[in-house]
């Protein structure tokens, strides 16, 4: 695929992320949980690979911090897990693996990344029983719903028009 076709494949998924993660939540008391945005990831990672992923997810956090809809602590949590869905796909070559990795990557690594600015900021009794469960259910959730779209849209064949039909990744999934 051409850079021009990914960089416009990534454009509309910020789009899209960004647009929908300001009606698409699920409030946890203080904290937000947003789906969508771990689908987004997944779904990057799987179509353009890990640097696509990581630059999505950074301007997708920044534009929801920008509106008042995200939070400081999904910089380093959402970029971790992207980077961990792509490279592990790209290095594996299977859906179950960009899972993992977003799963791990945002929901464990991510949450222990930013867990000390959540202490300072909420309290320990908070960000340990509020903050680091929403970030698990949030990339558990986004990433079951983002590799269930994949496998919609490889079944359909309404990738094949963005990825190179003969490509390993169409034969595998």
């Amino acid at each position: 695929m051409s850079k021009t076709r990914k960089l416009t494949l990534t454009s509309i998924i910020i789009a899209i992320t960004t647009l929908t993660s300001n009606i698409v939540f699920i409030p946890v008391g203080f904290a937000k949980i947003f789906p969508v945005q771990h689908m987004a990831n997944v779904l990057t990672a799987v179509l353009l690979g890990p640097v696509y992923s990581v630059a999505q997810s950074f301007i997708v956090s920044l534009l929801r911090n920008m509106n008042g809809t995200g939070s400081i602590f999904a910089f380093p949590g959402s970029m971790i897990g992207a980077f961990l869905a792509g490279y592990l796909f790209f290095k594996t070559k299977k859906l179950i693996w960009a899972f993992i990795g977003e799963v791990t990557g945002t929901g464990i690594f991510g949450a222990l990344a930013a867990y000390p600015i959540a202490t300072l900021l909420l309290g320990n009794k908070v960000a340990l029983f509020g903050f680091v469960p929403s970030f698990i259910i949030s990339s558990l959730g986004g990433a079951i719903i983002g590799i269930v779209f994949i496998k919609i849209l490889f079944k359909n064949k309404i990738i094949g028009g963005i990825m190179n039909e003969n490509s390993s990744y169409n034969r595998r999934l």
